[in-house]
């Protein structure tokens, strides 16, 4: 039986870090030609709230938020490795977000994913998420899809 630990660091993690090394070259391919445009907001220098997976001491999934607002944080750099994919470590990831988040009083979650994952849209409404309008940077953005979720439910 395989034994998922979750780990609540911060963006200096070297394991969150090289996970999100890989996240980086996955969206690359998946965004083409966009992905310059969105690289600009997944800057990782400052994460005060990044949770890593590991399957039997291997860190294999990653997730994060930021604060948007007073009452909002903004899910961030959710990967898992495509080997261990479809096995609920992102859900595991993203739950476990969502309750230290709101552990610090915030309200909700909002994120932004792209038309070109398919899978993780899945996650998200299956964790509970709704469509919203495009926010912020996203606004017009047709390859963006933003939602939201309240926490603590």
């Amino acid at each position: 039986m395989a034994l998922l630990q979750l780990t609540r660091t911060t963006s200096e993690n070297p394991d969150f870090r090289s996970l999100v090394q890989l996240l980086d070259q996955d969206l690359a391919e998946r965004d083409g030609a966009e992905h310059a445009f969105y690289a600009q907001f997944n800057k990782i220098a400052a994460l005060n709230h990044a949770v890593v997976a590991y399957l039997n001491g291997t860190p294999v999934g990653c997730g994060a938020f930021k604060e948007f607002t007073a009452e909002l944080v903004e899910i961030k750099r959710m990967f898992v490795q495509p080997a261990h994919r479809g096995q609920g470590v992102a859900q595991a990831v993203l739950a476990e977000l969502e309750r230290w988040a709101h552990e610090l009083g915030y309200a909700s979650g909002v994120l932004e994913t792209g038309k070109k994952q398919p899978e993780a849209i899945r996650l998200y409404q299956k964790s509970g998420y709704s469509l919203i309008p495009n926010y912020g940077q996203y606004v017009g953005v047709d390859n963006s899809v933003c939602m939201q979720k309240a926490l603590g439910r």
